[in-house]
């Protein structure tokens, strides 16, 4: 689901406006939306929602799968009627609306070379896929979102931590939604039709969500940078993902760190050589906290991370 919004007097974050909406996909899905708009309130109640799915043990569920604000089910028509699953989910909801919103999770560092080469010779091959073919994606993304330079726009990018509410696209990348008022949320569109071509580890943006490209390959999101920390492995040569291919999981925090060349073919080498770990802390996340004053959690959600 991309995300959007709608204006704060249309509907505030924690509103109760919220309305799931349940849909047949073919003959073996049910579909389940929290919001039209994506907001840790609905994703929150969409994860609540698919562990309760998951924990109900319905026979003929083969399949669960989270996003961003909504998840989808598949099932075996054989074993249960459509008009049945559907019900069964749908009695699930309002144990999920009364779930506690509270995840221990983990904060992580990623190191990001923005205005990269390789991201910027890419993006100039694709410039008459692009909304503004006259300047590079983070002019485009600092104009529109009322920045006056590109270094005020990469400023707002990392200075606050960002919330992974997806995995999936391709393997292993993240989907990232800012831990900041809904006001101060950046939004940047993709391109107005896909590149055939993205360097692996990419940090992009796409509507209200950043993200990383765990492969290289076909994409849309504007460009910003490039991380040298690998965070797909389906070899699991790299120390630090030895035991899952996948680095990130739905609930993880991510703080963006700024690196120039040096720093970034320092990581590199190390990563190569097996030295390299990120830097990781493990916190807890209370939305209703967060919610009363996001400032604070953010504060000691870096603070956590510093110390680690």
């Amino acid at each position: 689901m991309v995300g959007s919004w709608k204006s704060d007097e249309a509907k505030g974050e924690g509103s109760n406006l919220m309305k799931t909406r349940y849909t047949h996909g073919g003959d073996e899905h049910i579909y389940v939306e929290m919001d039209d708009e994506m907001s840790l309130d609905a994703f929150f109640k969409s994860l609540s929602m698919s562990n309760a799915v998951a924990e109900a043990k319905i026979d003929g569920v083969t399949e669960i799968c989270p996003a961003n604000a909504s998840f989808q089910v598949r099932f075996n028509p054989d074993v249960i009627a459509p008009d049945n699953i559907m019900m069964r989910v749908k009695e699930l909801e309002h144990s999920a609306e009364n779930a506690e919103k509270r995840l221990t999770t983990r904060i992580v560092e990623v190191p990001v070379y923005y205005q990269d080469p390789w991201t910027h010779e890419t993006l100039m091959r694709f410039r008459e896929r692009h909304q503004d073919p006259s300047g590079s994606d983070l002019d485009y993304a600092a104009k529109i979102n009322g920045f006056d330079t590109v270094d005020d726009f990469i400023e707002a990018h990392h200075s606050q931590p960002w919330f992974v509410s997806m995995v999936g696209f391709v393997a292993g990348l993240p989907f990232l939604y800012q831990l900041v008022e809904r006001e101060r949320q950046l939004q940047v569109p993709k391109y107005l039709s896909p590149r055939t071509d993205t360097p692996k580890q990419t940090v992009g943006y796409g509507g209200c969500f950043s993200c990383v490209y765990s492969v290289r390959g076909a994409g849309g999101y504007q460009m910003f940078g490039v991380t040298p920390m690998p965070i797909y492995d389906p070899e699991q040569k790299v120390t630090y993902l030895k035991d899952f291919m996948v680095f990130f999981k739905p609930g993880d925090i991510v703080k963006w760190k700024p690196i120039d060349r040096a720093e970034y073919d320092r990581i590199l080498i190390a990563v190569e050589d097996g030295t390299y770990v990120p830097r990781i802390a493990e916190v807890d996340f209370d939305l209703d906290d967060f919610n009363a004053d996001m400032r604070g959690t953010n504060a000691k959600l870096l603070e956590a991370l510093n110390d680690a």
